[in-house]
């Protein structure tokens, strides 16, 4: 076998799938590669003679460095640690008050380094507090994400949220901010009130439900003429 032929072989070390490992893992895949280059070094000492050995080992060793880099680099972007719990419960209080409530049969914490974040791809409901042991308004949607940094909760598909004054929000998105307490989306929307349909794009209000305003309405039907 050429030098270079060694070389290449050496160089489809590097194509390997994807890794589950953790750091003692990743130290066994390094040494297990300079085995790899050391043994066939031997294999081809027994072919060439010792003056091509120098050169030989410079470049087969002046990889490895190369070969970890890339091990890292592969586990970080594609080896995501993901932990899945079931029936969840998380409380959101304030001075021993409870202020929210999010419940959902699955939760996926993903760890990842650049956006942490909890999914919940199996439906979520939210259940808002305002001193008393009763909600004041409560959102459900089919799916949600929250995001650790930015400190808010996307709700998606077919997303309801309701006011204990029977009044209904329907859209498909809704971003729910735990920091300043609002509720917002840029998506249409349509609320349901006692008297009135009302429906446009763009939507803010307190989490309560107390106050809240459509951006850009785009008409308003009475209920008594839809039915």
């Amino acid at each position: 076998m050429r030098l270079q032929e060694h070389k290449n072989t050496f160089m489809r070390l590097r194509c390997f799938k994807k890794l589950k490992t953790t750091t003692s893992k990743k130290i066994k895949v390094y040494y297990d590669l300079l085995w790899v280059k050391f043994y066939s070094t031997l294999l081809y000492l027994k072919k060439h003679p010792l003056t091509l050995l120098t050169p030989f080992l410079f470049l087969q060793f002046s990889n490895c460095k190369n070969d970890i880099n890339e091990i890292n680099a592969l586990i970080d972007r594609e080896d995501l640690s993901i932990e899945k719990t079931k029936e969840v419960e998380l409380i959101y209080s304030d001075s021993a008050i409870i202020k929210v409530i999010v419940k959902a049969p699955m939760m996926h914490t993903i760890k990842d380094k650049k956006s942490p974040r909890q999914e919940f791809p199996n439906g979520i409901k939210v259940d808002f507090y305002n001193g008393s042991d009763k909600s004041v308004s409560w959102l459900t949607a089919n799916r949600a994400t929250r995001y650790d940094r930015k400190k808010e909760i996307i709700m998606q598909d077919s997303v309801v949220w309701q006011s204990k004054k029977d009044e209904i929000l329907e859209s498909e998105e809704l971003i729910w901010n735990e920091s300043t307490k609002k509720v917002s989306s840029n998506r249409f929307v349509k609320i349901t009130t006692a008297e009135d349909i009302i429906y446009g794009y763009g939507f803010e209000a307190e989490e309560d439900f107390t106050k809240w305003k459509i951006l850009a309405p785009q008409g308003t039907m009475s209920v008594k003429n839809q039915n």
